[in-house]
């Protein structure tokens, strides 16, 4: 067996999930987890099929996040597994409230 890195490409504000499923129709459950529980979500997903023509089916609400999903998926080629790119504002973090300290 020979194993080779695969650079994920991606810009430094977006966050990167790699998973893995046995199902083709994970495209279509994460992308509806994700839209109904976060509104105004920008992400880009991609699955690669591990059967027949070996396919990368997609998903996304961003066409530039999509490609991405896209053409990361097929450079990886690794079969039931799925990207998920997720665009993730700095800001977001630095606006959240801050969680009080306990008392000991």
């Amino acid at each position: 067996m020979q194993l080779i890195t695969v650079k994920i490409e991606k810009p430094n504000d977006i966050n990167f999930i790699l998973g893995q499923s046995h199902f083709i129709k994970t495209v279509e459950d994460i992308h509806e987890a994700l839209v109904q529980t976060v509104p105004g979500i920008k992400f880009g997903l991609a699955f690669c099929e591990s059967s027949g023509e070996m396919l990368v089916r997609w998903s996304g609400t961003d066409e530039a996040m999509i490609e991405l999903a896209k053409r990361n998926a097929q450079a990886l080629g690794a079969g039931h597994s799925f990207i998920l790119l997720k665009w993730s504002p700095k800001s977001a973090a630095s606006s959240a409230p801050r969680p009080t300290p306990l008392k000991s």
